[in-house]
C-alpha cells in the first residue's frame, strides 16, 4: 500500500511539472504585440489610408448619373399655376455625365495629403509598438525580480530546515541549548512567512504581466532570466519621433497649398441625353442631348484665406517649439541614463564582492556551530545579512536591466 502511495505522489509531482511553463522576454513581447488592439487599429488605418488612394482616383474618372422626373400641374378654371410657366407639366429621362478638368495640381495635393496621413500612421504605430515593448519588458523585469526573489528565498528556506533538522539533533545530545534551537527555529518561521509574501507578490506582478499582454493563462510559469544589451543611443535628427515632427511640418505645408488652389479656377465639364417634354404622351418625339462647360471663379469670402494660414503659421510655430523642446530633453536623458548605468555597475561589481564574502562567512560559522564552536545569534546574523545582500544584488540588477530598457526606449524614439 504504502508503495502505491508513493507512486500516485510521484505522479502528481510530475504532471505539476508538465503543466509548468518556461517563458523568456521575447514571448511576452510577441503576444504583448499580436494581440494589442492599438496596433490592430493602426494597421486598419494604414489600409484605410490605401483605400483613400483608390477614392481620390475614382474621382477623376467622369461621373455618370441616371435622373427621372415626372411633374403634372393640374390647372380647373381659375385654379392652378399658370400655364405659360408649366407647360403643364414636366416628364424627362436623362443620362448625364460630367467631369472636373484642370484640376492635376488639386489631386496631386490630395495624393500628398493620403501619402504624409499614412507615413504619420506608420511612424505613430513604430512609437507605439516601441512604447509598448518599454511597457512588458519593464513589466517582465519586475516580474521576474519578484521570482528570482522567491526562488532565492525557497531554496534558503530548504537550508534552513535542513539545518533546523541537524540542530535538533545535536539539542538532544546536549551539545546545543534548547534557546539555539528555538532561535533558529524562530528566524525559519519568519522566512516561511517571507516565502509566502513572495508567492503573492510574484502571482500578483504575473497577473499584471499576463493583462498587459493579452494573455488568459494561469498554470505556473517559469521565466527565463532576461538578456538585455545596451543600443546606441542616434542623433535625435534619427529617431522616429522627429520624423514625426517633420511629418507634420510637411502636412502643414500640404495644407497651405491646398487652401490656395482651392481659389484656383475651376473647370468642368457635362453633357447629357434623354427626352425632356412637357406632354407625355409624344415623349418619344422630344429625345435629344446637351453638352457644356462650367467654370467656377472665387471672388470674396471675407479673407478667409488668410485667416486659415495664419491658423497655419501658428501651428507651425507651435511645431517648431515642440521639435527644439524635445530636442533639449532627448540628450538630457540620454546623458542621465549612461550615468545612471554607469553608477549601478559600479554597485552590482561592489556587491557580488560582498555577497561573495558574506556566503564564505556564513560556511564557516556554519562549520563552527556544527562543531559547538560559535554562538547561535552570530550564525543567524549572518545568514539574515547574506539573505539581505542577496536581495538588495537582485534588485540593483533589475534597476539596471530597467535603465538598459530605458536606453533602448529612447534609442527607437
Amino acid at each position: 500500500m504504502h508503495k502505491y502511495f508513493l507512486l500516485i505522489i510521484l505522479f502528481i509531482y510530475q504532471v505539476q511539472e508538465m503543466q509548468s511553463q518556461s517563458h523568456d522576454l521575447d514571448f511576452f513581447l510577441s503576444e504583448g504585440l499580436k494581440n494589442s488592439p492599438m496596433l490592430n487599429d493602426f494597421r486598419n488605418r494604414i489600409s484605410s489610408a490605401y483605400a483613400d488612394s483608390l477614392l481620390i482616383r475614382a474621382e477623376k474618372m467622369p461621373r455618370v448619373e441616371a435622373s427621372s422626373q415626372l411633374q403634372y400641374f393640374p390647372v380647373y378654371k381659375n385654379f392652378g399655376y399658370d400655364e405659360v410657366i408649366t407647360d403643364g407639366g414636366n416628364y424627362s429621362a436623362l443620362m448625364g455625365v460630367s467631369q472636373n478638368i484642370l484640376n492635376k495640381k488639386t489631386t496631386t495635393n490630395r495624393y500628398r495629403s493620403v501619402q504624409i496621413e499614412k507615413q504619420s500612421i506608420g511612424v505613430t504605430a513604430k512609437l507605439t509598438e516601441m512604447e509598448l515593448r518599454k511597457v512588458i519588458t519593464g513589466q517582465y523585469l519586475a516580474t521576474f525580480a519578484a521570482y528570482s526573489d522567491l526562488k532565492f528565498n525557497t531554496s534558503f528556506l530548504a537550508l534552513s530546515q535542513e539545518e533546523n533538522d541537524i540542530v535538533r539533533h545535536f539539542v538532544e545530545n546536549g551539545i546545543f541549548r534548547r534557546t539555539d534551537y528555538l532561535s533558529l527555529l524562530v528566524e525559519t518561521q519568519a522566512q516561511e512567512i517571507l516565502v509566502g509574501q513572495l508567492k503573492g507578490a510574484f502571482r500578483k506582478e504575473m497577473m499584471l504581466l499576463n493583462r498587459i499582454c493579452g494573455i488568459n493563462d494561469t498554470l505556473p510559469v517559469e521565466l527565463e532570466e532576461p538578456l538585455l544589451v545596451e543600443s546606441p543611443i542616434p542623433d535625435f535628427s534619427s529617431s522616429p519621433l522627429f520624423r514625426q515632427y517633420l511629418l507634420d511640418s510637411m502636412k502643414i505645408e500640404n495644407e497651405k497649398v491646398y487652401i490656395d488652389l482651392r481659389y484656383k479656377p475651376k473647370v468642368s465639364w457635362f453633357a447629357d441625353a434623354g427626352f425632356l417634354t412637357s406632354n407625355p404622351w409624344n415623349f418619344y418625339n422630344h429625345f435629344g442631348y446637351s453638352a457644356g462647360l462650367s467654370l467656377s471663379i472665387p471672388v470674396y469670402d471675407g479673407r478667409q484665406r488668410d485667416y486659415e494660414r495664419q491658423k497655419l503659421e501658428l501651428s507651425e510655430n507651435s511645431r517648431r517649439f515642440y521639435s527644439e523642446n524635445y530636442r533639449i530633453q532627448y540628450d538630457q536623458q540620454a546623458s542621465q541614463l549612461k550615468g545612471e548605468l554607469r553608477s549601478l555597475e559600479e554597485t552590482i561589481l561592489k556587491t557580488r564582492n560582498q555577497l561573495g564574502t558574506s556566503g564564505r562567512l556564513v560556511r564557516d560559522l556554519k562549520t563552527q556551530l556544527e562543531a559547538g564552536m560559535v554562538n547561535m545569534t552570530d550564525y543567524i546574523n549572518a545568514i539574515k545579512n547574506y539573505r539581505n545582500i542577496n536581495r538588495n544584488l537582485i534588485l540593483v540588477n533589475i534597476q539596471r536591466l530597467q535603465v538598459i530598457n530605458e536606453i533602448n526606449s529612447l534609442s527607437t524614439q
